[in-house]
């Protein structure tokens, strides 16, 4: 294993990613140890998400990793956790592919629903696509100067404006936390980092002569969209960029949950992930490792993939010794269900040995 402190570069070699001496770079994690009092001991972080459920100012909770990780399953059992101790609980995929509605065996639709079973949990998918037809752009049939044909001539405006209108909506909720089951890294990483291209893109334009501009082409066009309107609403948006883009960089409001799996390509993609997300100012502090294998004496295959993720947890374990690192079991049924979810969440805060056998409720004998 390689001590923390010679990872001082990036030391990724693409060409033997497969090999015997796979390495990470861990720049943002020693960028991040070095503001701390480095001592022969370093603290002993819990291996639960404790840590999230006892912190009362946290708004935002975001569980994103590599596609097939169990990212949906665990988003469901972080907020089954945090329903137990906030008064009220939203869950949200941004997946275009949702899975929420598998997970809790239960329809959702773009309106919070409440989960069966439940008081104060609820659930809702929305696509943080853009609407051709949504409210904020001008209505084609009311208007040849369409504002719509404009922004999108704007590289990623569409995207952005759309995940406005979201945060808008999520914002006018009055809910004590908000968990967010995203889609795979890239996308995940292309919409978190909207804000903050966003924030600058539009203070850059409305410095500009906007209405100037507009008056102008509707003038040429015919128009009898007001450009005070269109800059009204473009202000209105901003607004809501600056104060999310605030808020995602608080710590003590906004947290990341990277979710893996004991294989080099997921490991790696985490590390890139946490990397990204210290770019971008996003606070992690914890990672969910699932899918680990606790064999049974007799099983030749269980044996072997123990033996390989072994590899993995233990480089898991000195690569992220300064994070809450939760690792979690695979079991022999899926996770599908209020039931099963319920069971599995649990884990997430009481660490799993592997000396107990874990039942399901749809765990055939």
């Amino acid at each position: 294993m390689y001590r923390l402190d010679k990872f001082k570069v990036d030391t990724v070699d693409h060409n033997s990613m497969c090999g015997e001496k796979e390495r990470f770079s861990v720049c943002a994690r020693i960028d991040k140890l070095n503001h701390k009092e480095m001592s022969e001991e370093f603290e002993e972080y819990e291996p639960t998400i404790n840590n999230l459920l006892q912190k009362d100012t946290l708004k935002w909770i975001f569980v994103g990793g590599k596609g097939g990780v169990g990212k949906t399953t665990t988003s469901c059992s972080v907020a089954i956790q945090l329903a137990k101790v906030k008064e009220s609980v939203l869950l949200i995929s941004t997946d275009p592919a949702h899975n929420l509605s598998d997970a809790f065996s239960q329809k959702f639709t773009k309106t919070p629903t409440r989960v069966n079973g439940f008081d104060n949990l609820y659930c809702m998918e929305i696509d943080p696509t853009p609407d051709q037809d949504a409210p904020e752009f001008v209505d084609k049939q009311k208007d040849m100067f369409n504002f719509q044909e404009i922004a999108m001539a704007i590289p990623g405006i569409d995207e952005a404006m759309s995940f406005a209108e979201v945060m808008k909506l999520v914002q006018t909720m009055k809910y004590s936390v908000i968990v967010f089951d995203t889609a795979p890294t890239g996308h995940t990483l292309r919409l978190l980092s909207i804000p903050s291209l966003l924030d600058k893109a539009m203070g850059k334009f409305m410095d500009k002569n906007f209405t100037g501009i507009f008056s102008s082409l509707s003038g040429v066009m015919g128009s009898e969209t007001s450009p005070q309107n269109i800059e009204s609403k473009m202000q209105e948006n901003k607004k809501i960029i600056e104060e999310v883009n605030t808020q995602f960089k608080n710590p003590e409001m906004t947290t990341f949950v990277p979710v893996c799996i004991p294989e080099f390509l997921s490991l790696y993609e985490t590390e890139r992930l946490i990397q990204q997300l210290t770019k971008l100012d996003m606070d992690v502090q914890n990672i969910v490792v699932n899918q680990i294998v606790y064999p049974e004496s007799d099983c030749g295959l269980c044996q072997a993939r123990r033996k390989m993720q072994q590899k993995y947890i233990d480089q898991i374990n000195e690569l992220y010794m300064d994070f809450h690192v939760t690792k979690m079991p695979l079991l022999k049924a899926e996770v599908r269900g209020t039931p099963s979810l319920s069971i599995f969440s649990q884990l997430l805060v009481e660490p799993y040995d592997g000396t107990k056998q874990i039942v399901l409720p749809n765990q055939e004998e």
